[in-house]
């Protein structure tokens, strides 16, 4: 695939989220955190559209309003199927590589996502899909996955178990032996990606975030993961807000199933644990 690939970021978003409903509109200093989201991704310079896809259901309107209102690119799709979601996304804004970026990721660094897109660009011949998080190592909530659209498309015709529709690159990237898997490692050396939470899927986790919006954006909007490392070295009770949700994430429902991910990769919340009263 050619460098010049047109490249089209696709951030889903739901108003139907059951651990923090709406939270894709929840303000932040007065603006959804939607939108907030999509301001860091616009300082992003290696895409050619940014793409909101929400869904078809009638809960999503004040996503596609908000969209109208703002001018920002707007596709509806399948509810809960975002393998066909993102596809059809691609087709619609006629890419030739999608951009995978949930919208639960409202800390993202324009960096990280260049650094991801750069490097696919250089290597786009070499690799079926590019990401940060096979391995992950940045803090969580920098996620960035590169998928062409022939890749997509397979996976879009051939993908059938339900998780694989449900999170929209397991079928490829859980396939090592047959798709080509790039990934890009953060260039510290680090891992941060259970230790450092920055995404949004609990009212912890909007605890964390509007505290890292109100401390650092009246002084610098687009701030970097850097400043809000040092944010945290000064002010370590703020990690604290969401630190009992570090490390968790979907596999750990599928650990039965997915082929390279193990138990070491997720951590269950406490009030997931099992308990004498529950089945196991």
């Amino acid at each position: 695939m050619s460098a010049h690939a047109r490249v089209v970021i696709v951030v889903q978003a739901r108003t139907g989220s059951t651990r923090l409903p709406g939270k894709v509109l929840l303000p932040i200093l007065g603006r959804p955190v939607l939108l907030r989201q999509l301001e860091r991704i616009a300082a992003a310079r290696e895409f050619d559209e940014l793409v909101v896809a929400t869904t078809t259901l009638a809960e999503d309107d004040p996503i596609a309003e908000l969209c109208q209102r703002e001018g920002l690119a707007c596709f509806r799709g399948h509810p809960t199927d975002l393998l066909d979601r993102h596809y059809q996304a691609g087709l619609a804004f006629r890419a030739d590589a999608v951009v995978k970026i949930p919208s639960d990721c409202p800390l993202i660094d324009p960096a990280v996502i260049d650094r991801v897109l750069s490097f696919w660009r250089q290597n786009a011949e070499r690799y079926d899909y590019v990401s940060n998080l096979h391995p992950p190592s940045y803090p969580d909530g920098n996620d960035v996955e590169v998928i062409p659209m022939p890749i997509l498309e397979l996976a879009w015709r051939l993908a059938t178990k339900p998780y694989e529709r449900e999170h929209t690159t397991p079928f490829i990237w859980d396939q090592p032996e047959r798709f080509r898997i790039g990934n890009v490692t953060w260039e510290t050396g680090w891992d941060y990606s259970r230790s450092h939470r920055w995404t949004l899927d609990y009212p912890e986790d909007y605890a964390f975030v509007r505290a890292v919006y109100e401390a650092l954006y009246p002084y610098k909007p687009l701030f970097s993961l850097w400043d809000i490392l040092k944010l945290l070295e000064e002010r370590p009770e703020l990690a604290q807000l969401n630190a009992r949700y570090a490390g968790v994430n979907w596999y750990r429902h599928h650990l039965g199933e997915l082929r390279t991910i193990t138990p070491e990769d997720t951590r269950i919340p406490q009030e997931e644990q099992p308990t004498s009263e529950t089945p196991r």
